[in-house]
């Protein structure tokens, strides 16, 4: 079970999950990874849950990162325990996730292996997610909910396109020249 060795303070506030994450975001060390796209607080146990049923499908083979770690205590009181006398002792940890976060990355198998190992792991996690691959860091953003603009990601688009065409517009200049040579 994942948890800190030590930390400065046992039973912090709740906080805030609102926002996007500014960090984590892209596949680092695997070829496809399982980006968050909702806000969540991840126990330490679905973290473990999610491992094993990655490492399992997989039959062992490849390598799994986890890009979370439960550093978050929450407290609760004794059941049947009235109001008041202080603040419950730490109960279990998790792992503050904003959308946008890359949770799990995986290399060394087959995409279609990765794809089935990292879906079976998004069942054991409280949050909806999806599949990213390494190769598309330009649309990742795009496709979350808040992070980047349809009108950023249809700007890329156009730009290809318009390199393509003119790709194509200078090729047939080539041609038609060549023809006029010839003639």
């Amino acid at each position: 079970m994942l948890m800190p060795k030590r930390v400065k303070y046992r039973r912090g506030h709740r906080g805030a999950r609102a926002g996007k994450t500014d960090r984590g975001t892209t596949v680092a060390f695997g070829e496809l990874g399982l980006q968050a796209t909702e806000p969540a607080w991840v126990d330490s146990r679905q973290i473990e849950a999610a491992r094993r049923a990655i490492t399992h499908h997989m039959k062992r083979g490849g390598k799994v990162w986890i890009r979370i770690f439960p550093d978050k205590s929450v407290t609760a009181k004794p059941a049947e325990t009235r109001m008041g006398s202080g603040k419950g002792a730490p109960d279990h940890w998790v792992a503050v996730v904003r959308p946008g976060r890359v949770l799990f990355e995986v290399s060394g198998v087959r995409e279609e292996l990765a794809r089935e190992a990292l879906r079976l792991a998004a069942y054991k996690l409280p949050l909806a997610t999806q599949i990213v691959v390494k190769e598309t860091p330009a649309t990742l953003g795009a496709s979350l909910p808040g992070r980047g603009t349809e009108a950023a990601a249809a700007a890329v688009v156009r730009a290809e396109r318009a390199a393509v065409s003119s790709a194509a517009t200078a090729a047939a200049a080539a041609a038609v020249r060549a023809r006029g040579s010839e003639a």
